[in-house]
This record gives structure tokens, C-alpha cells and sequence, in this order.
């Protein structure tokens, strides 16, 4: 079994909490995503995934679901299948992500002049990595 050790950022949201931030590659970019144990799905932002298309790749809209757990159940739901998404050195090939308007978690995070996000790492990667959280060395060990 192959281990990946991915360096973690903390955020502290002025005196409202802390954030975990993890780096994630897509289309070969470099975003930040929040580390989220309690989001079922890896969720990305749909504005900047548009942007970052390529050739025929597209993003699907799925009419008949809407996201639960995001402060709304009537938010819609859409999917994109990426040809590969890095966390660290491990590479998930054409992986399939829901993606949504964030754009209200990306501006709050600009407002209180914190890191930019494009979404959060959920339950679907750290289950199925098997995922280790260190808070004190700040690091996530996810196996392969």
C-alpha cells in the first residue's frame, strides 16, 4: 500500500474557528480546497471549473438532484468528470466531481482576506484514501 503525505494549512477564521486548508491540482492549476470530515462529497466550485475546461470536456447538469448539506436543498447539482485531480502525488483519474455555485464561500473567504477556495475535500476521498488527519504536524496521510 502506497502512502501520500499532504501538508495541511490552518486557517484561523478570526476568533470564529479554524479551517483546514488542503492543495489539490486541477487541469494542472493549483487551487486551495477546505478539508471538510463532515461533507459527504468532494464538492468543487462551478465558475472556476468552467473556466478550466478542456477540448470536450463538459460539465452536466443534473435536473432532478439538488445538493443536501449545504445550507440548502435547493441548490442544483451538476457534475464534472476530471481527467485527473492531485492531492500531493496522488493522482485520481477521471474523477468525478459534483460541482456548485460557491460563490459565497469564495467571497467570504476574500473578505476576510483568508486563502481563496474552489471547494471543499469530503467524505467520498478521505474514506476511500483512508485518510489521517495530524493537526499537531499539520499533515493528512491518505493511502493508495
Amino acid at each position: 500500500m502506497e502512502e501520500f503525505i499532504i501538508p495541511l494549512q490552518l486557517i484561523n477564521l478570526q476568533g470564529d474557528g479554524f479551517h483546514l486548508l488542503v492543495e489539490v491540482f486541477v487541469y494542472g492549476q493549483s487551487f486551495n480546497l477546505v478539508l471538510d470530515t463532515g461533507a459527504s462529497k468532494t464538492s468543487l466550485d462551478k465558475d472556476t471549473i468552467t473556466l478550466l475546461l478542456e477540448g470536450e470536456d463538459t460539465i452536466q447538469h443534473l435536473p432532478d438532484q439538488h445538493a443536501v448539506g449545504l445550507g440548502t436543498t435547493t441548490m442544483e447539482r451538476y457534475i464534472a468528470v476530471l481527467p485527473e485531480f492531485k492531492i500531493g502525488d496522488l493522482g485520481i483519474t477521471a474523477y468525478e466531481v459534483p460541482v456548485f455555485d460557491l460563490s459565497t464561500i469564495k467571497y467570504a473567504y476574500e473578505q476576510l482576506n483568508l486563502p481563496s477556495v474552489i471547494g471543499v475535500l469530503g467524505g467520498d476521498i478521505l474514506v476511500e484514501y483512508q485518510a489521517v488527519i495530524d493537526y499537531k504536524s499539520l499533515i493528512m496521510r491518505l493511502c493508495k
